[in-house]
């Protein structure tokens, strides 16, 4: 609706006219005489105030209408391309002079990633925050939707919680709790040498993934596929419970969808054997890198390490050596002195990792069943032929046509973040 020039003296005539004949036609009905005429001129000075005040409210409702219908075009139509206008119920949106106070003007860094960098900042001097700042790349726009729209329907303890976001402008960024110990990788891979995790951290940590995962497949509206678990998206908090954390190439299977479609995306080392197949993309693909991630936990050491013999630079293919000798407790990583406590159960766990590696996956586990056989519920089944493990998932499997495969396109690779 417009409001022109037309209809505002419209308005204003049917003002005028209904004052006209509230009070003048009154008056004028009246007989003219010496008694009645200060009575007259009175009513008279009465309307020609009443028809003013009447002019003075449609221009104000005028100028009102006008000007917020021209915020609102302003609104809509600054950046009619950018889809996050269409995005609501989001988490707090902040502006980027806030986020600039609120990390020193992005003065400490905490790491970089594939589509930009985290900085530690600080809310009011009180509540640390994690502000990912993204790169202006279209990718960036595109993970950053994805992030927003995702995290910000979600609540779990075992996610990272997303505060708020800033959509200004061209600028992109995410605010996030601040976990203070840092990502999972920094402590399995023994950067931090004078204290590995212990048995009871470990155990811990691969629960608490396993129970976010259960979480985004099963008990969301939607299900959900993170489609890039790795250590370095799994954030620990003061006491080592576990997040997942960067949704940026999550995907949404709608109730009547079994599947998604995408085209190759995640980390090198971490892909399931559909990705490199042309097989449809479930929830399972993420049960695949989550036992990856747990062989990682428990050896602390990285699935492939070039630094190490041919015989054991592949940690997939060391396990099926292990396993097929009954020898799997020769994996554990034994920094920690008290895994040796625990053989049994260290043993339990990476048989359950190795039952979330099949090559079919349909063979795997769901997230669901993990947690049972984690928390003691449910038995793992039994497994007789490991020959599934001769793939690493840098590369197609072995003993297949590489022509059966999608080739492996690095531009559309997440890159380690």
């Amino acid at each position: 609706m417009k409001i022109n020039s037309n209809t505002y003296v419209l308005c204003t005539l049917l003002i005028s006219a209904s004052l006209f004949v509230i009070f003048l036609v009154p008056a004028l009905a009246m007989p003219f005489d010496d008694c009645n005429v200060d009575k007259i001129i009175h009513d008279i000075w009465l309307c020609l105030m009443f028809v003013s005040l009447g002019h003075t409210i449609v221009l104000a409702f005028v100028y009102l209408f006008l000007h917020n219908n021209n915020v609102t075009e302003t609104i809509v139509h600054e950046n009619p391309e950018d889809p996050l206008a269409m995005v609501s119920g989001m988490p707090r949106n902040f502006s980027f002079n806030d986020l600039k106070l609120a990390t020193a003007n992005f003065s400490k860094k905490l790491g970089r990633g594939g589509f930009g960098s985290v900085f530690e900042g600080n809310l009011g001097n009180v509540t640390k925050i994690a502000v990912k700042q993204l790169d202006q790349a279209n990718q960036g726009t595109n993970e950053f939707l994805a992030e927003v729209k995702t995290i910000g329907s979600l609540h779990h303890v075992n996610l990272v919680r997303l505060i708020g976001f800033c959509a200004e402008d061209s600028h992109r960024l995410l605010v996030y709790e601040y976990m203070c110990n840092g990502s999972l990788d920094k402590w399995i891979f023994h950067r931090n040498q004078e204290s590995p995790l212990d048995w009871p951290t470990r155990r811990k940590i691969i629960l608490h993934i396993a129970q976010g995962l259960s979480y985004l497949h099963r008990e969301c509206r939607r299900t959900i596929i993170h489609l890039d678990i790795k250590p370095q998206n799994i954030l620990l908090d003061a006491n080592f419970n576990a997040r997942v954390a960067d949704f940026g190439l999550a995907r949404f299977i709608e109730t009547d969808q079994s599947h998604v479609s995408t085209v190759l995306k995640g980390t090198p080392g971490y892909w399931a054997p559909e990705w490199w197949l042309k097989k449809k993309i479930t929830e399972k693909a993420d049960v695949y890198s989550f036992g990856v991630v747990v062989l990682e936990i428990m050896c602390g050491r990285k699935n492939v390490d070039h630094s190490l013999t041919e015989e054991e630079d592949s940690l997939l293919y060391l396990v099926k050596t292990k396993a097929e000798e009954g020898q799997l407790f020769d994996v554990v990583d034994k920094q920690s002195d008290d895994v040796l406590q625990h053989k049994d159960e260290a043993v339990r766990i990476i048989k359950t990792a190795i039952s979330c590696l099949q090559i079919d996956s349909a063979d795997r586990p769901s997230m669901s069943t993990v947690v049972y056989i984690l928390e003691g519920l449910m038995d793992i089944e039994t497994i007789s032929d490991y020959s599934f493990l001769t793939w690493t998932p840098m590369e197609p499997p072995r003993g297949v046509d590489a022509s059966d495969f999608t080739p492996l396109l690095p531009e559309i690779l997440s890159g380690p973040r």
